[in-house]
C-alpha cells in the first residue's frame, strides 16, 4: 500500500515526503474510521459518521495479526468475542487463535508494543460475560419497585408530551389563521400575488414542521411505557438465555447489551449499553444496601448509584 501511495503521487502536504509504511499501518489500525476513538487508554464511541464497517476493520486487524506467518490459512472462524473486548492495559483489540487444534484463546494484538496481558481461554471470558449479565437481573422486590416507578414516571412523561402537543396545535392554528386572513386580503387586492405566494409557502413549510413534531411527541407518548417494560423483561431473561446458547448466539445477545468492554489482569470490565448501564449500577447499589441494612422499612432509601459509580472487574 505504501508503494501504491507513492506511485499515485500521494505525499505529505507540508514536507512533500512520500507516505511510509508506518503511516499506512497507523491508518489501518486507527478505529476512528469505523466510528470509535481511543483516549487515555480507553475506547469510546464517536459521534462522527463511520466511513468503513466494523467487520472490515476487524478483518484488516486479523490480516495484520497473521502477517509474517509462513503458512497462512484462510480465516474460517467467527470468534465470539472479537471486536467486543479491548485490552485494559493499552486499549488494543483482543484477537483469538486456536491452540492444540481445539482450544480458543484470546490475547492482546500488541499493536502498541509488548503487552503484559496474558492469554485467556474463551470459556473463561464467556463465564465472566455471563456473570456480567447476572448483574442486571433484579430481585423480584426491586423489579416491582422499578416497574411502579416507571409507571409513575410515565404519567409525568405523558403530561409533558400532551402539553407540547397542545402548544404545537395552537401554533399550527395560528399560522392557519394568518393564511386565511392573508387569502382574503389577496382577494381584496390589499396584497400582491407575489407576496401571498411567498408567505403562504413559508407558513405551509412551518406547518409541516409542526405536524412532524406533533407526530414525534405522539409516538414517544405511546411507546415510552411499552419499551421500558420490554427492556426490563430482557434484563431479567438475558442471563438465562445466554447460558442456553452456543457461542455464536451468545455474541448476538452480548452485542445488544454491551460495547467496548475491557479485559485487564484476567478480569472483564463490562461496559453496558444504555439503559442497561443504569440497571447494572442501580441493582448493584440495591444489593449493597440490602446486604448492609437490617431494617425492613426504608429499604429503598438512599440506594441509587452516585455519579462516580464505575464498572468493576467481574473476574
Amino acid at each position: 500500500m505504501a508503494r501504491k501511495a507513492k506511485s499515485e503521487g500521494l505525499t505529505y502536504r507540508k514536507t512533500g515526503n512520500t507516505i511510509g509504511k508506518s503511516t499506512v499501518h497507523k491508518i489501518l489500525t486507527n478505529p476512528i474510521y469505523h466510528g470509535e476513538f481511543d483516549w487515555a487508554g480507553k475506547r469510546y464511541n464517536g459521534l462522527h459518521e463511520p466511513i468503513i464497517s466494523r467487520d472490515l476493520f476487524d478483518d484488516v486487524q486479523q490480516v495484520l495479526t497473521d502477517k509474517g506467518h509462513s503458512r497462512r490459512r484462510p480465516h474460517t472462524h467467527e470468534w465470539a468475542f472479537q471486536g467486543l473486548v479491548f485490552c485494559g492495559h493499552c486499549g488494543c483489540a483482543l484477537t483469538a487463535e486456536i491452540k492444540k487444534e481445539r482450544y480458543v484463546y484470546y490475547h492482546c494484538t500488541g499493536y502498541k508494543g509488548k503487552c503484559p496481558e496474558k492469554y485467556v481461554r474463551e470459556e473463561n471470558m464467556a463465564r465472566q460475560f455471563g456473570e456480567a449479565l447476572g448483574l442486571i437481573r433484579m430481585d423480584k422486590e426491586v423489579l416491582e419497585w422499578v416497574v411502579t416507578a416507571l409507571k409513575e414516571s410515565h404519567g409525568d412523561e405523558k403530561r409533558y408530551h400532551d402539553e407540547m402537543i397542545g402548544k404545537l396545535q395552537k401554533e399550527y392554528q395560528k399560522l392557519q389563521d394568518r393564511i386565511d386572513t392573508m387569502y382574503i386580503d389577496k382577494l381584496d387586492a390589499k396584497i400582491a400575488q407575489e407576496f401571498f405566494d411567498r408567505k403562504n409557502s413559508d407558513w405551509r413549510t412551518d406547518q409541516a414542521e409542526i405536524l412532524r413534531k406533533i407526530e414525534k411527541h405522539q409516538n414517544a407518548n405511546f411507546s415510552y411505557l411499552e419499551e421500558g417494560v420490554r427492556l426490563l423483561e430482557l434484563a431479567q431473561k438475558a442471563s438465562s438465555l445466554y447460558e442456553k446458547q452456543e457461542m455464536r448466539e451468545k455474541r448476538r445477545i452480548l452485542d445488544f447489551l454491551f460495547s467496548n468492554c475491557l479485559w485487564k489482569n484476567g478480569a472483564l470490565i463490562p461496559h453496558y449499553r444504555k439503559p442497561f448501564d443504569l440497571l447494572a449500577l442501580t441493582n448493584s447499589a440495591y444489593q449493597k444496601r440490602k446486604a448492609t441494612s437490617r431494617a425492613k422499612n426504608g429499604l429503598f432509601e438512599n440506594w441509587l448509584p452516585g455519579r462516580d459509580s464505575n464498572p468493576r472487574p467481574i473476574g
